[in-house]
């Protein structure tokens, strides 16, 4: 099917998300089935010892703890607030920030970050303008401490929606500010696969959003899961990649398969860079990533660096590393999610 979808169903008895582009599947979100703290959970935490020479502090959280990449201003035994920003690794404190964020779709409260923002994606100056007046009205009288950044979905919504918007987002974002007594506790639940969904995918707005039970199904979500669970990915004029994680890295082989033609080796390097970036977030894979490009001159390196760098520039936290002296290719990117294949297991 052409178009976006957006696609709301269940993967047994978890609520699960999905988003089909041109039949291409882009987005996937599934409950877990877990107690672990999941990525945009909010807690009140107790600092515990600090890690020197690794730049940060483990914190208790309930149950287990956390590591936050920040010292300074910290002391043990204090309390504060902090955000998961990553899946809990086995055997591993779960990583987490003190920088907040109170996410709606229309609006984002950033305690410690004041000031009143909006989208560059809205142009149009009137809508700017009013939106501002918006913003204005909304944070008076705030917590000087928090800022406000008003989303790009705020140019198709009501004004009335957006105001209640803010105003929910500022009520809650102060009172769990507030709340630093006792001792560690879970304040804020991570958005379920349903709520992140209606929250981060209907801007720009879908050609259709469907709830329907069985929706996957009908729309192909189920074969697309089978692929990624698979680890080698076909590429366009018979190429392939195999992506395959361990305990210490992923590691990307890419090859020509059948073609024998003299570009069919930077054929097959650049068809699996622009899907690679697609592949990992699907997957929920990240850390440190190693690939091992087809054998191309080295003139055309020059090539795979652009193209690499246009299909990770939308990928958030992606550090491209470059090529090693063995001609592989390295980066990291930051893990943002669970792996399917646990999730799935």
């Amino acid at each position: 099917m052409k178009g976006r979808v957006v696609l709301l169903d269940r993967i047994g008895d978890r609520a699960a998300a999905a988003m089909m582009v041109d039949g291409v599947l882009e987005e996937l979100v599934i409950d877990p089935d877990t107690d672990a703290p999941l990525p945009g959970a909010i807690y009140r935490a107790v600092a515990d010892r600090p890690m020197k020479g690794q730049g940060g502090i483990f914190v208790k959280l309930p149950g287990g703890s956390g590591f936050l990449r920040q010292v300074s201003g910290i002391a043990p035994g204090q309390r504060l607030l902090v955000q998961v920003t990553g899946p809990t690794e086995e055997g591993k404190a779960t990583p987490v920030t003190a920088r907040l964020l109170f996410k709606s779709r229309f609006a984002i409260i950033t305690p410690e970050a004041p000031g009143l923002n909006i989208s560059r994606r809205i142009r149009d100056e009137e809508a700017r303008a009013d939106l501002a007046a918006l913003a204005t009205e909304g944070m008076a009288g705030a917590d000087p401490r928090l800022g406000l950044i008003l989303r790009s979905a705020c140019a198709e919504a009501e004004p009335e929606t957006v105001a209640e918007d803010i105003a929910a987002m500022r009520g809650l974002a102060e009172a769990m500010l507030a709340d630093l007594d006792g001792g560690p506790e879970l304040l804020l639940d991570a958005p379920g696969a349903h709520d992140l969904a209606w929250r981060d995918w209907l801007d720009p707005a879908p050609d259709e959003v469907v709830s329907e039970d069985g929706c996957f199904a009908d729309h192909g979500v189920h074969e697309a899961i089978d692929a990624l669970l698979a680890a080698e990915v076909a590429l366009p004029g018979g190429g392939h990649m195999v992506i395959e994680p361990t305990r210490a890295l992923v590691a990307v082989d890419v090859n020509t398969g059948p073609d024998t033609s003299p570009a069919a080796a930077l054929k097959a390097n650049v068809a699996a860079a622009r899907d690679l970036p697609r592949q990992l977030r699907l997957r929920g894979l990240g850390g440190q990533v190693v690939i091992d490009f087809a054998p191309v001159p080295k003139r055309d390196r020059t090539i795979l660096d652009q193209v690499i760098k246009a299909a990770f520039k939308a990928e958030g936290e992606a550090n491209l590393a470059g090529w090693t002296s063995l001609g592989l290719y390295e980066m990291t990117r930051r893990r943002d999610r669970l792996a399917l294949r646990g999730l799935l297991a």
